[in-house]
C-alpha cells in the first residue's frame, strides 16, 4: 500500500473506455490511494463503452487542485464530452499549473489540448488525435509511455501495463 494518504481524481463522462477507467480505479485503490470519481455535474451516473456504469463521487465544480495529488483522464469518447465542461478543463489546467500529476491515455489527449498544457512538451495519445496534439504544441511520439515532468501519457489500453506503474511511481 504505497499510496496511503494520496488522493487521486479519476475523471468520468459518457462513453468512457471501461479498461482505462476501471483498471486505474482498482489498481490505485489496491495501492492505498483514495480514488475520487469526478464527473461533469451533468449526471451522477455515466455509461462507458460497452455499457458499464460509473457513479461520480463529486462534480468537477466541487473539487480543486488543492484537494488532490493527481488527476487521471481515461479515454474513449468521454474526453470529447469532458472538455465541454469548463470546470473539468480548469481542474486539469490547475493540476498542471500546480506541478501535480496529470495522466492521460488514448483520446484523453483532447483534455490536454483544451487545457492548453501541451506547448513544448513531449506526449503521446491514440494516433487518431496526433494532429490535435501537435497543433496544440506537443512533440508527439508513438511510444507506449511518455513522461514529461508530471505529465504522463499513453496511447491505448494495451499500454496500461506501462501507464499505471508510471503514475504510482510519480505519486510515491
Amino acid at each position: 500500500m504505497t499510496l496511503q494518504g494520496k488522493k487521486v481524481a479519476l475523471l468520468v463522462e459518457e462513453m468512457f473506455n471501461l479498461y482505462e477507467f476501471w483498471y486505474p480505479y482498482y489498481r490505485l485503490k489496491e495501492e492505498g490511494a483514495e480514488v475520487i470519481v469526478v464527473g461533469s455535474g451533468e449526471s451522477e451516473k455515466f455509461t462507458g463503452k460497452p455499457g458499464t456504469v460509473a457513479t461520480a463521487d463529486v462534480a468537477a465544480n466541487d473539487i480543486s487542485a488543492g484537494d488532490i495529488d493527481a488527476v487521471i483522464i481515461p479515454g474513449g469518447y468521454a474526453p470529447d464530452r469532458m472538455r465541454r465542461f469548463p470546470a473539468m478543463v480548469k481542474l486539469v489546467k490547475d493540476m498542471d499549473g500546480a506541478g501535480k500529476v496529470v495522466a492521460a491515455i488514448c483520446h484523453a489527449g483532447w483534455m490536454l489540448v483544451s487545457a492548453d498544457i501541451l506547448r513544448g512538451r513531449k506526449a503521446t495519445s491514440f494516433v487518431a488525435i496526433k494532429d490535435d496534439m501537435t497543433n496544440a504544441g506537443a512533440q508527439w511520439v508513438d511510444e507506449p509511455l511518455v513522461v514529461d515532468g508530471t505529465l504522463i501519457t499513453s496511447r491505448k489500453p494495451d499500454d496500461m501495463i506501462f501507464f499505471l506503474p508510471a503514475i504510482i511511481k510519480a505519486l510515491q
